[in-house]
């Protein structure tokens, strides 16, 4: 490929959103916006999570249950992820890949099994909190949130220096949709928006929401509109021992 072409071909490419505590928005004809999105609220949630059980005291219950409730969207939401990936995206690109590419690819789904009894362990802590004012319990959550956010910080930054730029390498914007809708998307029931696109938005610049619903379709925005409101309500109850 000569210069020109190259340097018409990368013109022709979406600009990558990058978000806070984002490692890497890999260029490529694919346009990974609700990828970094998605990781960045998991990143979000984590952090916070973890401070909250590090603060709210074991005896406060309305704390806890919303706090229950924050940690069942995330998990909700991660577990949809990572099933996409897995069942979908995966295993495209071990058919398209290198031999270098499968080690990347293969540890990708390596790591999503290490947040299994992580997060089972966590589930517990939330539901036994929800419940019960126990300090011992508290404090044990905190660690496991704690290196549940390791972890996920790790493999996050993997996936976005080490397998986002397989994917730019290896597929187009129409294979990227088409995974979208058969992996992703199968099981996004209304009500599932309704908890899942509150969450997502929380803490993204406006600039970049606005990206983000010019290509989700005006539906989506809608739904924000009329859910914001009550999700920074709940947000601000959920979290009130957190500075």
């Amino acid at each position: 490929m000569s210069t020109t072409e190259h340097t018409s071909r990368k013109t022709a490419w979406p600009v990558q959103i990058h978000l806070p505590g984002q490692t890497a928005a890999a260029e490529g004809p694919v346009d990974m916006f609700m990828m970094y999105v998605m990781h960045h609220a998991f990143r979000r949630d984590l952090s916070m999570l973890t401070e909250a059980a590090q603060l709210t005291p074991a005896a406060d219950r309305v704390a806890w249950r919303l706090l229950q409730q924050r940690w069942q969207v995330f998990a909700e939401a991660l577990h949809g992820h990572h099933s996409g990936e897995d069942s979908g995206l995966w295993p495209l690109l071990l058919e398209r890949g290198t031999p270098g590419d499968v080690e990347t690819l293969e540890a990708m789904e390596a790591e999503h099994a290490e947040f299994e009894p992580l997060l089972e362990a966590c589930e517990e802590g939330f539901a036994r909190l929800a419940e019960h004012a126990d300090d011992d319990a508290r404090a044990a959550l905190a660690v496991r949130l704690a290196a549940t956010r390791e972890c996920l910080a790790r493999h996050l930054e993997h996936e976005e220096t080490g397998a986002i730029p397989i994917i730019q390498r290896l597929l187009t914007q129409e294979d990227w949709e088409h995974l979208d809708e058969e992996h992703f998307k199968e099981d996004l029931t209304p009500a599932k928006i309704v908890r899942i696109v509150p969450w997502a938005a929380y803490g993204v610049p406006r600039d970049v929401l606005d990206q983000v619903f010019a290509q989700t379709g005006f539906g989506f925005k809608v739904v924000w509109l009329a859910t914001r409101r009550r999700f920074a309500a709940k947000q601000a109850r959920a979290f009130r021992h957190v500075s």
